[in-house]
């Protein structure tokens, strides 16, 4: 893809997370979804049999160890990479554009995707032009029946406001909002909520 790139002559590191992940588990689902052998042989979750390379704990570790020692290559989650000012691979997506991860190109895998009634679902590798091909989704896990009236009320709020006003926050943070689509049926969700 970069036949004119000057690359140096060194072997390269790849460094994995050696704790349980769910940054793996993306990591590992996107790789099962484009490589067929890679499926065969390691599959996706929290914690595969690595082929290659060398364990880090947490995000902190597998980054101190890609800047540590020169020719690693490694993965973390957005903020993080953001955060610690790590390189980061600007990919081909399932378009055929190269994307840089970026909050825009996040959110972007989520644009015109159909989602499922119970919000279960996946925007890895997704069709979007504008899409990062390597994403993930953070749920908030709630009863959609409660036994206090008080706590539900105080519940709803916080959730309308952290999918509204609380957007900005996330994204000082360094994580990407959700979609028009995906916010209005995530508080539907939310709206759905009530006591018994």
């Amino acid at each position: 893809m970069n036949p004119d790139a000057a690359l140096p002559d060194e072997a390269i590191q790849v460094v994995h997370r050696s704790d349980s992940s769910g940054t793996t588990n993306i990591f590992t689902g996107y790789l099962t979804q484009i490589s067929p052998d890679w499926e065969s042989r390691v599959g996706k979750g929290k914690e595969v049999e690595w082929p290659v390379g060398v364990g880090g704990q947490g995000n902190d570790g597998v980054a101190a160890v890609v800047q540590q020692q020169a020719g690693s290559i490694g993965y973390v989650e957005l903020s993080y990479a953001i955060e610690s000012g790590l390189a980061m691979a600007t990919l081909e997506n399932k378009a055929g554009n190269f994307v840089i991860p970026s909050l825009e190109s996040t959110s972007a895998a989520a644009v015109g995707v159909t989602f499922p009634d119970d919000l279960r679902f996946s925007v890895s590798n997704s069709d979007g032009a504008d899409a990062y091909p390597i994403v993930g989704a953070t749920w908030i896990l709630v009863f959609d029946k409660m036994k206090d009236a008080a706590k539900v009320d105080i519940l709803k709020a916080w959730l309308t406001w952290s999918l509204n006003q609380g957007t900005a926050v996330a994204e000082e943070l360094g994580y990407a909002p959700l979609s028009d689509e995906l916010k209005a049926l995530a508080l539907a969700k939310v709206n759905a909520i009530t006591a018994f």
